[in-house]
């Protein structure tokens, strides 16, 4: 990439004609940076046409309409005795004498829109028409221009994601400042091809120039894949030639004493797993493995047996889950096995304070704690370990890379152990995680029975709250997940906090708990431990998703989810499995609306045909795409520009074998062949060092 290209996509936006500072502030919230090369990666989302119609009679309401008029009156809005502003009224009729009304709302910039509308000319106003009892209106037109101005409003407009303070003539005229000085710099040929596509998407003629089946945005969609695939082998060299780690091989005794505590044999799978990690431990550089397993895998029985190894060799292991439940959850199972073998296990949360936490941070510090297991408490500045080489991550997406660096950084350079319960279909592994080795448990533990899963609609709720209340006679605990905590006017969803009082009708108030995310965090854990325990008084507990992961009741075998239809499959899927975790025959109930559609059904049978994960997922991904499976903020998977999970597939496998080839051939990307990939690591933010 030649200079000053280089440097002008690293301008700041405020340098652009008609930004500046203020406005180069919120487009940088908006665009997550403020360079120009920030805001050529914000494409339009779709495209609003505005061809010019003769007439208001043949527009239908809802439609963008864009229309000569002639201004025949002006009403200014009074005050109602509420003291709301009644809204100001232009009429305005077309050239066949239709009649159609301009509203302007509030008292800004009042005049200076009656100015633009002066009584007796005509003008060309855009905007969304509405067709009432009040007839024709259009409020707040997007565009008023003189006719001999026409030009001005574009034909085919394309609307980007905005936010408060950025409008789409904003976004418009940065978008063309940016290209007309693009158009005076001499792109050289390896590069031209690409900013000609990102040309065309900023500049759309319809919705089909952004459809992820669009040339251009393939041609798009393969760059960005390629730089991250060449980030990724590049990364992956590196660690296996460059960073020095260490030799981690136990003599075996703590894990055949695990092994044979064990009331069940592992599965094939698991001891599968563990050979993997056992061979990467071995070698001499630094072990970066994922272990996806399904709900219910066995994953932390596989992660004991990796702690177990290095504390053969008198090295200390730190244990990360994302919340204090499932941190507590984790001592409990692992701190009596680690007892009864004789190795020091111990817990550090944000619990710990004064005298208990002094006494915690000193046995790290000296070595006489081999595992501990926390949360994000672990790499706090006060932690220090005498010798620090395992770092396990349970669920691990929901961590940052800040957060994993930080931990990892607490030793020289040790052995990495990611899990996660979270399915990825296999299509998106390597893409996702494709810096890490990758092991999937596929098997269930020997003993458990699949869940049963049916679907119900919602007038039968009282049949089955009858049914629940003989199973928990009878000795069941139950859980009963609702997708809101209080209810709201905008979504008629179901919310666990009136679930809760409804249901208190029905059954004792004792044997009814509720847990949600804005419950203060004691009460939260105290009523999440009493259903847990085997003598506690909750029979039922009402939840929001936040009982998603890694809380294991084994007791409770039924799960309730109202609304069903509003979650992702892969969401289901992990609700789900929060029972079916003992050796009791477990039950789902997928509670859904009156009015499910077939689509919505088919769904939800899915859920009902099978348990595989990994399946689930993939028919998630199918059928919503990643945008909808996964969510705007989801970590864990790569926020992509111009990919698309779903439509995309195929162009993940030819970037990866693209990627792989020029690296192998050239892993320091030195030659002139690799200087497109080098140029597009700058553009997608992929640059890593790179060494010969």
């Amino acid at each position: 990439m030649n200079g000053a290209l280089h440097d002008f996509l690293n301008t700041d936006l405020q340098f652009i004609k008609g930004v500046g500072p203020v406005l180069a502030l919120r487009l940088s919230e908006l665009l997550g940076g403020r360079r120009v090369l920030d805001f050529l990666l914000h494409i339009p989302r779709y495209v609003r046409p505005r061809e010019i119609s003769e007439s208001i009679l043949t527009a239908k309401s809802g439609e963008i309409l864009t229309i000569p008029v002639q201004i025949i009156s002006h009403k200014r809005g009074g005050t109602f005795r509420s003291g709301r502003r009644a809204p100001t009224q232009v009429v305005t009729r077309d050239k066949l004498g239709a009649e159609l009304m301009l509203q302007f709302f509030g008292s800004s910039f009042l005049d200076a829109w009656l100015e633009k509308l002066p009584i007796g000319e005509w003008r060309i106003v855009s905007g969304r028409l509405e067709q009432g009892r009040g007839g024709a209106t259009i409020n707040h037109p997007d565009f008023i221009e003189k006719p001999e101005n026409r030009a001005k409003i574009p034909e085919f407009q394309a609307i980007y994601p905005t936010s408060e303070g950025v409008t789409q003539r904003l976004m418009a005229n940065v978008r063309d400042g940016i290209f007309a000085k693009l158009s005076d710099i001499n792109i050289d040929a390896p590069n031209r091809e690409f900013f000609d596509a990102l040309r065309s998407i900023h500049y759309p003629t319809s919705n089909d120039d952004l459809a992820p089946a669009n040339k251009n945005i393939m041609r798009l969609a393969y760059a960005e894949l390629f730089a991250h695939q060449i980030a990724i082998a590049c990364t992956r060299q590196r660690r296996k030639r460059g960073i020095a780690g260490r030799s981690v091989s136990g003599d075996g005794r703590h894990r055949e004493k695990l092994y044979a505590s064990l009331p069940f044999k592992l599965t094939a799978a698991q001891n599968a797993a563990i050979t993997d990690i056992e061979n990467d431990m071995a070698r001499p550089e630094p072990m970066m493995r994922l272990i996806q397993g399904d709900v219910g895998s066995g994953k932390t029985i596989v992660a004991l047996a990796a702690a177990l190894n290095a504390a053969e060799c008198k090295i200390q292991t730190a244990f990360m889950a994302p919340t204090d439940t499932l941190a507590q959850q984790h001592f409990a199972k692992i701190k009596p096995i680690c007892d009864s073998i004789g190795i020091v296990c111990d817990i550090l949360t944000g619990r710990d304070k004064g005298a208990a936490q002094k006494e915690k941070l000193t046995s790290i510090r000296s070595g006489r704690t081999q595992i501990v297991i926390g949360t994000h408490a672990l790499f706090q500045e006060a932690v220090q370990y005498k010798d620090l080489g395992l770092v396990i991550i349970d669920e691990q997406h929901r961590f940052g890379v800040a957060q994993r660096a930080a931990l990892t950084g607490k030793g020289d350079n040790p052995d990495l152990l990611a899990l996660s319960a979270t399915p990825i279909p296999r299509t998106l592994s390597m893409t996702i995680y494709g810096d890490m080795d990758i092991t999937i448990i596929a098997e269930k533990p020997v003993g458990r029975m699949p869940i049963r899963t049916s679907t119900l609609a919602n007038e039968r709720i009282r049949a089955l709250t009858a049914r629940i209340a003989s199973q928990i006679d009878a000795g069941a605990k139950v859980f009963w997940v609702c997708p809101l905590v209080t209810e709201s006017e905008d979504m008629d969803f179901a919310a666990a906090e009136s679930r809760y009082e409804w249901l208190k009708k029905y059954f004792d108030a004792g044997v009814i708990g509720l847990v949600h995310g804005q419950m203060d965090k004691k009460m939260r854990d105290a009523a999440m431990a009493d259903f847990a325990d085997a003598n506690g008084k909750t029979k039922l507990l009402v939840a929001t998703s936040v009982i998603e992961v890694g809380i294991d009741v084994p007791s409770a075998t039924i799960m309730v989810i109202e609304n069903a239809e509003k979650f992702g499959l892969s969401a289901l899927h992990q609700l789900r499995g929060r029972v079916g975790r003992g050796s009791a025959q477990s039950f789902c109930v997928l509670l859904h609306g009156d009015n499910l559609t077939e689509s919505g059904m088919k769904r939800l049978g899915v859920l009902v045909e099978t348990d595989d994960g990994f399946l689930i997922a993939e028919q998630d991904l199918m059928m919503r795409g990643a945008g909808e499976m996964l969510g705007t903020k989801q970590s864990g998977w790569i926020p992509y520009h111009f990919v698309d999970y779903r439509e995309h597939r195929d162009l993940f496998k030819l970037a990866t074998r693209a990627a792989l080839e020029l690296t192998e051939s050239d892993p320091a990307l030195a030659t002139a062949a690799a200087t497109i990939a080098r140029d597009l690591m700058f553009i997608f933010d992929r640059e890593i060092k790179l060494e010969g």
